[in-house]
């Protein structure tokens, strides 16, 4: 390695360091961690720095960062101030370290409080630098900015340009002509309660002629007769990737004329469709399978816990007349599913998701554990049947395939995994040369910390050290699934990889010409887009999560919450509160006093003098020292006998 070379953020490893690769390094890349020190830019995945390598150990490296690649960003989104010292602009971005000036012809009529979008322009020798306002956004102390401000820092796509929304208004429902007619069968939708766009349904049979065996029905919103290649709102829905969901809000992929309209199976009005019948024998195999273009009328539209509800013994008006012919026979299939998943190794993370529920006002009124029922499963299992019926015909079909790949873990990132699970007594992932790695190795890991105090952390472990999936015009499979072929086919409403693979499936099936153009389309150059929007959606849900739950501590700043340590790096220690479930920051330099070390391979900061120790999964009590709403940032303090002490003789 060069002394001085340009580095790329990669990700974060499991005490939370960042972890980079050489650009315009030749030969296979050594391991780097990202070192950051006071006063370096703050940088995310995918950002590249000039930094200064040095070796500490086997194909191990630092990189200490000089400056970023590229200097300041050319725009900034923020919460305009008017200060005695004139107008400021402070960056939402917790990356970006500095405030901005703005001079007093530059606001464009902002007012102090307001979130504005300002074009940077430039570094004075001393001082800030300075930003002109280009837009208005809307007042920061509305309770439903946070969603804004995460929309416009990411760069996601909001209005749609007018001729996709004629186009989408104009549309016309489909009339049968040559579809099949699935209209008479009770097909039903099963979603959550604040669904608004309905995109599959779905129904099942006893096989009549296999004796335990199943026939099912999944029936997909027919998008592509709507959004034809290379038209108005194909460049629209492209341009996105896909829908993104915040608390308060969703930004859709497509028009709501479309997503809320002609594109969502109601029940009671017919609707285009394409469905995918699927045999499947006892043990949950998928035999054989068969695509169809349909026209559908849905049966009901049925909530997740009105359905598992229903099977418990408690149906209601609507589900009552649906459990016998409708509601059973589908948690048949699921049961057989269920069988089929287990037997190949799933790999069986249960990472708890918290969702945040809002008052009418737009402020949060609590934020609770995202219950995960059998009826969540029951429509998971059927929708990945469906997606690898999608893949398998479309090979055979040879026709161009967007598959939904997922990777094997990087060995490097397991063999972190590994002394970790090691020092706390969890035995199991064994790291033999050549060895290929299995989904069901970390089943039996998951298996043995369940119960245990380190039951979460495992499993957030275990997750973070897998690979990230993405699109692919290229097969690998899916290591998460253990499956050898996989696509996206379920919902073509808010994802355009399921687009392309309607199109395709038209093309191959000879299903009428809206499908695939002559000129096949660069899904290479796609899948990488595609790959980018889902990440760049992904960040943006988390920022206004992160801002909403700021907010929601805020109030409670100097209060003491019981956590768990969830990375260990030389900044300090990164922790997830037992209550809510939000991350934060322990400084290092607030850990009772002592000069603290940093153990990489036993993930701890031990003091030098005090032999003071915390180490990964440790249990602390923390007091809530900082909640920014601007940036969505929490700062906590170690609290115990010996921190108490400190602050008394402080006080005194």
């Amino acid at each position: 390695m060069p002394e001085i070379g340009i580095v790329e953020i990669t990700g974060v490893d499991l005490d939370g360091e960042m972890q980079g690769r050489p650009v315009g390094v030749p030969g296979p890349a050594p391991n780097i961690v990202v070192v950051a020190e006071r006063g370096a830019p703050a940088l995310g995945v995918g950002e590249r720095a000039v930094a200064r390598f040095s070796r500490t150990g086997h194909n191990l490296y630092e990189a200490r960062i000089l400056r970023a690649v590229g200097g300041a960003p050319d725009r900034v989104v923020g919460i305009y101030r008017v200060t005695p010292e004139g107008g400021r602009i402070e960056p939402t971005d917790r990356k970006v370290r500095s405030e901005f000036r703005v001079a007093a012809g530059d606001t464009k009529g902002a007012a102090s409080g307001e979130i504005v979008l300002a074009e940077v322009a430039g570094q004075a020798r001393m001082g800030l630098p300075a930003a002109r306002i280009v837009e208005r956004i809307g007042d920061s102390a509305n309770p439903r900015a946070f969603s804004v401000i995460a929309i416009h820092s990411h760069g996601i796509p909001v209005p749609f340009p007018k001729a996709a929304t004629d186009l989408a208004t104009a549309a016309k429902p489909v009339p049968l002509g040559d579809r099949a007619d699935l209209r008479e069968v009770p097909l039903v939708t099963i979603d959550g309660a604040d669904a608004r766009d309905f995109d599959d349904a779905v129904w099942a049979t006893p096989d009549s002629e296999r004796d335990g065996g199943w026939h099912a029905i999944v029936a997909i919103a027919d998008v592509a007769h709507y959004v034809r290649t290379g038209n108005a709102l194909d460049a629209a829905a492209r341009e996105r990737g896909n829908s993104v969901y915040f608390p308060d809000r969703v930004v859709p992929m497509l028009p709501e004329a479309l997503s809320n309209e002609l594109c969502s199976l109601k029940p009671g009005v017919d609707r285009a469709c394409m469905a995918v019948d699927l045999w499947i024998d006892p043990e949950g195999h998928l035999i054989r399978h068969r695509f169809r273009r349909g026209l559908m009328r849905s049966a009901a539209r049925l909530t997740y816990d009105e359905v598992q509800d229903a099977i418990d013994g408690r149906p209601n008006e609507k589900t009552a007349s649906l459990l016998d012919r409708a509601l059973k026979p589908l948690y048949g299939v699921y049961r057989a599913l269920e069988r089929a998943r287990t037997a190949r190794g799933t790999l069986d993370i249960d990472v708890a998701e918290r969702r945040i529920l809002l008052d009418p006002s737009g402020r949060i009124a609590r934020i609770e554990p995202r219950e995960r029922l059998e009826s969540h499963k029951l429509i998971e299992e059927l929708m990945i049947a469906a997606n690898v019926a999608a893949a398998e015909t479309l090979e055979r079909l040879e026709q161009p395939c967007m598959y939904r790949v997922h990777d094997s873990p990087d060995p490097e990132k397991l063999a972190s995994l590994a002394r970790f699970l090691d020092g706390i007594g969890i035995r199991g992932l064994t790291l033999a040369k050549g060895q290929v790695i299995q989904p069901r190795q970390f089943n039996a890991i998951l298996h043995r910390a369940k119960g245990t105090p380190y039951e979460r952390l495992v499993n957030a472990l275990v997750l973070r050290s897998q690979a990230q999936a993405e699109y692919s015009s290229e097969n690998i499979g899916h290591f998460g699934l253990s499956l050898r072929r996989y696509a996206h086919f379920t919902s073509p409403i808010r994802r355009y990889a399921d687009l392309l693979v309607h199109r395709a499936l038209i093309s191959g099936q000879r299903f009428g010409g809206d499908g695939l153009p002559r000129a096949q389309e660069d899904f290479k150059a796609i899948g990488a887009h595609i790959s980018m929007t889902e990440r760049r959606a992904a960040a943006a849900e988390r920022s206004a999560t992160d801002r909403y739950t700021a907010a929601y501590l805020a109030e409670r700043v100097g209060a003491e919450f019981t956590s768990r340590i969830n990375g260990v790096t030389r900044a300090g220690l990164f922790v997830t509160l037992d209550e809510t479930g939000a991350d934060g920051l322990i400084p290092i330099r607030t850990l009772p006093g002592d000069y603290y070390v940093h153990d990489e391979k036993s993930h701890s900061l031990t003091g030098r003098r005090s032999r003071r120790r915390y180490v990964l999964g440790d249990r602390v009590r923390v007091r809530l020292d900082e909640a920014n709403t601007v940036t969505g940032s929490l700062v906590f303090a170690i609290i115990d006998d010996a921190s108490r002490r400190e602050l008394k003789q402080r006080l005194r």
